[in-house]
């Protein structure tokens, strides 16, 4: 079945390119031209993956990445004009998963795509990784590997998909550290143009979610000038 890709930007020349671009990778588009229509229509239907822009009419992307994020964990890049990083850090702070700046280059909004997609969905005939085990305990917290699912105790813990990534590679190696450049590498993919602070916002979310008090973290620690590590 065909992954549904949701399209949101109120340049229509933006999104009749873009939807083309991804329908002719097998992908199956809807788009919507502002916020309030877009925020329906998530709420209405499923989709695998958004491409949301940030200067949105009736409610801008900001807004609605936060809406959506009260009720859904789909992955969500944002599409914004602005270079500015305030802006990207504002928009993982809302919950998106990745962002792109405009003006784009449409091969590298589908690469982005794909390798989303790819983490969440592995394809059945690539090389498998290293078999480890699906679910994984330290202490009240419990890690499914396989319904990517968090609980601590018999909570359940909302994670985008970067944040649960990042737990999961770290849980799987207890104590050793990743530099923020690694953990770059191996949750976004090598190559990736964003900046390493990235890591950091995503860092700091995840701890927010996990943590009893984020500046004590019992989990996930930092080993100044080094990185970061799940301590076992």
């Amino acid at each position: 079945m065909p992954k549904r890709v949701l399209v949101v930007d109120d340049e229509k020349a933006i999104v009749k390119g873009v939807k083309f671009s991804l329908e002719q990778e097998g992908y199956e588009v809807e788009c919507a031209y502002d916020g309030e229509q877009a925020l329906s229509m998530i709420k209405e239907g499923h989709f695998d993956i958004i491409l949301l822009d940030v200067m949105l009419p009736k409610m801008d992307g900001f807004e609605v990445c936060q809406m959506v994020r009260e009720f859904s964990m789909v992955p969500i890049i944002m599409l914004t004009a602005k270079s500015d990083d305030m802006d990207k850090i504002l928009g993982l702070d809302n919950g998106a998963d990745d962002y792109i700046t405009k003006p784009f280059n449409i091969l590298e909004v589908k690469a982005r795509v794909k390798a989303i997609l790819r983490r969440i969905y592995p394809v059945r005939d690539e090389p498998s990784e290293p078999p480890r085990e699906s679910v994984i305990k330290n202490g009240e917290m419990k890690v499914d590997c396989d319904s990517r699912r968090v609980f601590l105790g018999d909570r359940e813990i909302r994670l985008t998909s970067k944040e649960f990534d990042l737990l999961a590679l770290m849980i799987t190696n207890p104590n050793r550290v990743y530099s923020r450049e690694k953990l770059m590498d191996s949750v976004w993919g090598e190559g990736y143009p964003g900046d390493v602070r990235t890591v950091d916002v995503h860092v700091r979310r995840l701890r927010e979610k996990i943590e009893e008090n984020p500046s004590e973290p019992r989990y996930v620690h930092t080993k100044w000038g080094e990185g970061y590590f799940f301590q076992r």
